[in-house]
């Protein structure tokens, strides 16, 4: 056993945690729905995509990534059948990036599962301590560019 005391968790150390707690807990949730290979990024861009086709060009901006990062993210969901990648009817120089219906199911389910820890949070967190974790999340969120 070492004499060396623990240090305290800084915030950016208690947010990862944080964050990876949540994935994992997505993760395994929807491993139990039959969706067995949930992906971080997952739930942001299903969310988009569950409002209809996103022409391929915005998603970077909309999802606040490059350009390759989000082709790479539509990608992933192309290859494990819940989205494709076709021509605007309206505009043949468009590509836009559609759910499936295998999509569909699983961001219903993905939505599910977010809105049920949403739900448990909201019962087992203060209201106002959440008021409060929310605005920090916000601020973060801003003042490194990922707003």
């Amino acid at each position: 056993m070492s004499d060396v005391p623990s240090a305290p968790k800084l915030f950016g150390d208690l947010l990862a945690l944080a964050r990876r707690s949540w994935v994992r807990e997505m993760a395994h949730r929807l491993d139990l729905l039959g969706h067995p290979d949930y992906r971080r990024s997952d739930a942001v861009i299903l969310r988009w995509l569950g409002h209809g086709p996103v022409p391929l060009s915005h998603l970077d901006e909309t999802l606040g990534v490059s350009r390759q990062a989000a082709r790479k993210l539509v990608e992933g969901l192309v290859v494990r059948r819940f989205a494709l990648v076709e021509r605007d009817q309206g505009d043949a120089r468009r590509l836009n990036v559609a759910l499936t219906a295998q999509g569909e199911d699983y961001a219903r389910d993905v939505v599910s599962v977010v809105l049920a820890l949403n739900e448990e949070l909201d019962v087992k967190v203060d209201p106002y301590d959440l008021v409060v974790v929310k605005a920090i999340l916000r601020t973060v969120s801003t003042l490194y560019g990922c707003e």
